[in-house]
């Protein structure tokens, strides 16, 4: 038996805003959905809302992780959620150091802006107790949801670190983007979503997952 063991696709809805799509992301397959306490975003939900999602899912489908967005909160402003609503893992989408990130004791995961000239030899030792490194498209402005694809070239090929691609991902291209970048998992927002930022559209949502695991 050779030490490559087939493992299915960790796939991750992000920007949920609401129980019904929070369950429905479950009962698609999703192994975590995404809760963005990031002011500047579409998809923000504050705390009360997030932990009717969290509460909720935490009954109905307890293999679900909930994962919280963050973008250069204070640290007052992360205990303050971590204090209230039941999350499994952070994200930290902004310039957090790895003291920071590791501050909360909770699993984390760390973003990482991908563009020609990033090293990520350097960053993954930094983050090195990070639970996940999330690859995503870098913006000037945006952290994240910016519904672009990155050039998956950039692809860290030879990491031993559990490695997530997010950026631009659709129910047409995830497939692909997977077959070239073979990472542990995957991220979507605006790709599951039709006309309004954080609705998700549950069509969109189950073939995105089957596609994704059945590469």
């Amino acid at each position: 038996m050779t030490a490559h063991v087939h493992r299915p696709m960790w796939c991750k809805i992000c920007g949920v805003t609401s129980v019904i799509d929070a369950k429905a992301a479950a009962d698609a397959g999703a192994d975590a959905i995404g809760l963005n306490f990031y002011a500047k975003s579409a998809r923000v939900v504050s705390t009360e809302t997030a932990l009717e999602i969290s509460s909720a899912l935490g009954e109905y489908a307890p293999h679900c992780a909930r994962i919280g967005l963050f973008v250069n909160h204070s640290e007052s402003a992360v205990s303050a959620v971590v204090k209230e609503v039941p999350l499994d893992i952070l994200q930290f989408h902004g310039d957090e150091s790895p003291e920071f990130c590791e501050s909360f004791n909770v699993p984390f995961i760390k973003v990482l802006s991908m563009r020609a000239g990033v090293d990520f030899a350097l960053l993954e030792q930094q983050y090195a107790s990070a639970w996940a490194l999330l690859l995503d498209t870098y913006h000037p402005t945006q952290a994240g949801g910016t519904g672009e694809t990155f050039d998956w070239r950039l692809w860290p090929q030879d990491s031993q670190t559990k490695l997530i691609l997010a950026g631009g991902l659709t129910v047409e291209n995830v497939a692909n983007a997977i077959a070239q970048t073979r990472p542990y998992g995957v991220d979507v927002s605006g790709g599951v979503e039709r006309d309004v930022k954080g609705v998700k559209e549950r069509q969109l949502v189950q073939r995105f997952i089957k596609e994704a695991k059945n590469v």
